[in-house]
């Protein structure tokens, strides 16, 4: 029998087990805070009624555009307007659908939005980025900047982004399929970089790939520290490979290797990046995210926690001084029940997106729910 399998795995016909990672401790060295009610934090609920909500962003002119996960953009324009600004042709099921939209950094000139979305191609389920062009109280498709994605009911990344370079980032996830991570000739569990036509920059660091880091298991939040640093929260492992947990935090470099599902934890191996942050006992599945006043805010999943990270950067390292799990009653249970997206207003508010009618949440009243987070006046207290 060990002689016909062998026989089989030369002829290619039997896939061979995948190596079990090297797990290495948690990096973060501090005790987490449960916070269900934020000292000198003001909490009102900004728009409600939406369904499944993915991704918030403000026009320069006040209005705002928020994707729900069915396929519908929607116009907050002095409150939440009946019919949608877009329709965009999405796959709906597990985590696809309609997810991260992003403005043209230049936006309204040109008049560009771009949106990443689960789409059918020629029988296949894959994500794709498109951009649409924003004229008054619609929109309109304009062209596909980015195609080939790997898209899947899990692990489906969705995130995207215009960072301080002008180049669009995309999040991306390895659809329950883990090797993808490692294979750079895929598009899956990276973070891809092109620019605003969906060309490859010249300073990526693989020449002719958009990717711009690899070994992600599934990238849900991008964020810019204001020194310029890129941080992305990302899911970890849903029993694969025997692994549960391992949500994580990254600083991404350029052309770096962050190890799924080589390593898990920060185990210190090269060539290797340990992540910032990785919870090991309890599921924290983090997604959309944003600085606010000089912390990383994560929006989370079934944790149900807005997560707070004070961060510093000492000798070219960054380390965590403290987090802090704001709505949160324990580790599984939160005030405002599952939370999506993060964002940062013009009006220097936090804008967080409920996501209780995803099909694994418990919709409260007025769900799905956008909320407006601001400090006191005194300041933010402790």
């Amino acid at each position: 029998m060990r002689t016909l399998v062998l026989l089989f795995l030369l002829a290619g016909l039997v896939a061979p087990a995948a190596a079990q990672p090297v797990v290495g401790p948690p990096p973060q060295d501090v005790e987490e805070r449960m916070v269900p009610e934020p000292a000198g934090i003001g909490v009102t609920t900004w728009v409600q009624g939406l369904e499944a909500p993915w991704s918030l962003v403000f026009l320069p002119d006040g209005r705002a555009l928020v994707s729900e996960r069915p396929g519908r953009i929607r116009l907050i324009e002095g409150g939440l307007r009946p019919e949608p600004l877009a329709l965009v042709d999405s796959v709906q099921g597990g985590e696809g659908g309609l997810m991260g939209l992003a403005l043209h950094p230049r936006f309204p000139d040109p008049p560009f939005l771009y949106a990443m979305h689960t789409f059918r191609d020629g029988g296949q389920t894959t994500n794709r980025v498109i951009r649409l062009v924003v004229e008054g109280r619609s929109a309109r498709f304009d062209k596909v900047i980015v195609r080939g994605i790997p898209g899947a009911r899990n692990h489906n990344g969705g995130r995207i982004a215009f960072g301080p370079d002008g180049h669009l980032y995309i999040g991306t996830g390895e659809i329950f399929q883990a090797e993808l991570a490692q294979d750079r000739a895929s598009l899956g569990g990276k973070v891809l970089r092109v620019d605003a036509e969906g060309g490859i920059p010249a300073d990526n660091p693989f020449p002719g790939s958009p990717v711009y880091s690899l070994g992600h298991r599934n990238v849900q939040g991008l964020a810019w520290h204001s020194s310029g640093a890129l941080f992305v929260s990302e899911h970890g492992p849903s029993g694969e490979l025997g692994l549960r947990a391992w949500d994580e935090v990254n600083v991404i470099h350029p052309g770096a290797n962050y190890g799924w599902p080589r390593v898990v934890g920060a185990p210190g191996r090269q060539p290797f990046v340990d992540p910032l942050v990785a919870w090991r006992d309890s599921a924290t599945p983090p997604s959309g995210s944003a600085f606010w006043n000089g912390d990383l805010y994560i929006a989370t999943l079934r944790s149900q926690a807005l997560i707070q990270l004070r961060v510093e950067q000492a000798d070219g390292h960054w380390r965590v001084k403290a987090i802090e799990r704001w709505f949160a009653r324990n580790r599984t249970e939160g005030v405002l029940g599952r939370l999506r997206d993060a964002v940062v207003g013009p009006d220097n508010a936090l804008y967080v997106l409920t996501n209780n009618q995803d099909g694994r949440g418990r919709p409260q009243p007025g769900d799905d729910r956008i909320v407006r987070l601001v400090t006191a006046p005194v300041g933010r207290t402790r």
